[in-house]
């Protein structure tokens, strides 16, 4: 048996190496890209979607119709039950911060025509920022300033999205997922909050809808994803 190993073969097998750590890196950069997308696609259907569901089509409102409707319950209006209304409006601000900070990242392995249909839906999905029959003079008072605020930072941050790759991936990263967390978690406890109320308005407990639980679904895998890219950086720079 060989005792030494010649430089010619050293070299061959260090290229082979190379060459499968290369593969593997790309197989788990795929993977987390399918999870990135079908968090997103979770998360655009859920912002859209049914959150509670009455017994009538025209009594089952979406996340951002929350926003309007917990304003006008009884124990709302009374001040005795406290609500952040706009936390109901934060999967929407997730949705528009992940796709800006990472649509365009390596990591990501996305082609141009994704990106731009990506960011073309994220811009649209910003629209639920807005209030219901709006007009120029209401979005104008102060009830709506917040909301007319953070729509503005939307467009901001989408039209800044080649720039703002320029980041740090593991800051970029850390912010998603950070906020996608707070996005998962504030408006389902929120929601929790409202259902007595909600069930004295509409004399019946209210089901929690398919756009809830989609919502949900999409933020925890774009959590998860920012979390595995924040992670595989560090790992390359520590190798």
């Amino acid at each position: 048996m060989a005792l030494f190993i010649s430089g010619g073969e050293r070299h061959r097998a260090a290229a082979t190496l190379k060459t499968c750590d290369g593969r593997v890196a790309a197989g788990g950069g795929r993977g987390l890209n399918s999870l990135l997308i079908l968090g997103w696609a979770s998360l655009a259907l859920g912002v859209y979607g049914t959150w509670l569901k009455g017994t009538a089509a025209a009594l089952s409102l979406s996340g951002s119709d929350l926003g309007e409707f917990v304003k006008f319950l009884p124990a709302v209006r009374s001040g005795s039950l406290l609500v952040h209304r706009q936390a109901f409006y934060l999967p929407v601000a997730a949705l528009v911060i992940s796709v800006s900070l990472l649509v365009g990242s390596h990591q990501a392995q996305l082609r141009t025509a994704a990106r731009r249909l990506l960011l073309a839906l994220a811009g649209l999905a910003s629209l639920q920022l807005l209030p219901p029959a709006w007009s120029l003079s209401s979005i104008r008072t102060s009830e709506f300033r917040l909301q007319l605020a953070v729509l503005g930072a939307c467009a901001l941050l989408l039209a800044c999205t080649k720039w703002l790759i320029r980041l740090p991936p593991y800051l970029r990263g850390s912010l998603v997922g950070l906020v996608s967390l707070a996005s998962a978690v504030l408006p389902a406890d929120q929601f929790r909050m409202i259902i007595p109320e909600a069930a004295s308005v509409y004399g019946s407990t209210p089901e929690m809808g398919w756009g809830f639980w989609t919502t949900e679904l999409g933020l925890i895998l774009i959590s998860v994803t920012a979390l595995a890219l924040v992670l595989r950086v560090a790992r390359t720079k520590g190798n």
